[in-house]
């Protein structure tokens, strides 16, 4: 299964979530942020950002989503998730590897989004407002909101942290039925 959604959206409460409840999770940022390691670069949203244009440039649009498969294949459990997913390309390369493929999405307004960035605090989250949008369109141009409009399921976060694991609990249960 994939998730999807924008920088502050709620994506890692999600993953929170389904790793408490014995799922394991791959996630394509840490795929970006060990390379930016590698690289020696700090992890500043700026460095991230080009990096992770630089590798899709370089190895081509499905480079972080072909980076991740082989450690999705190696993980434990009939059910994986994969966060992070950013374009279409890489939908279409999970659903080549995975035909039982599920997308689901995350989405919050972009206010609500910059303020939980900038109380999150992690070394690529951003300072200002100007930092967050250019952020936001980066990930726009890459094609994340053609991946939302596609999902097969959206979940709204709006509210509490106990309504949006409400959320996700009431999506798992949907999708997955009786696993």
């Amino acid at each position: 299964m994939g998730l999807a959604g924008m920088p502050g959206a709620g994506k890692g409460v999600f993953r929170r979530t389904v790793q408490r409840i014995g799922y394991p999770v791959v996630t394509m940022g840490d795929e970006v942020r060990e390379e930016v390691k590698r690289r020696n670069l700090k992890p500043t949203p700026e460095n991230l950002g080009k990096t992770m244009l630089n590798l899709r440039e370089l190895e081509g649009p499905a480079a972080i989503a072909k980076r991740c498969i082989p450690k999705l294949k190696n993980a434990t459990g009939k059910i994986v998730f994969i966060d992070g997913i950013r374009s279409l390309v890489e939908v279409d390369e999970f659903k080549k590897h995975f035909p039982s493929f599920i997308l689901i999405a995350i989405h919050t307004a972009p206010k609500t989004r910059y303020q939980r960035l900038f109380r999150r605090r992690r070394s690529d989250d951003p300072t200002d407002w100007e930092t967050f949008m250019e952020r936001d369109m980066r990930e726009l141009g890459i094609g994340m909101g053609a991946v939302i409009s596609i999902a097969d399921q959206v979940i709204v976060n709006k509210g509490t942290l106990p309504q949006l694991r409400q959320k996700i609990m009431q999506v798992l249960k949907e999708v997955l039925g009786n696993e």
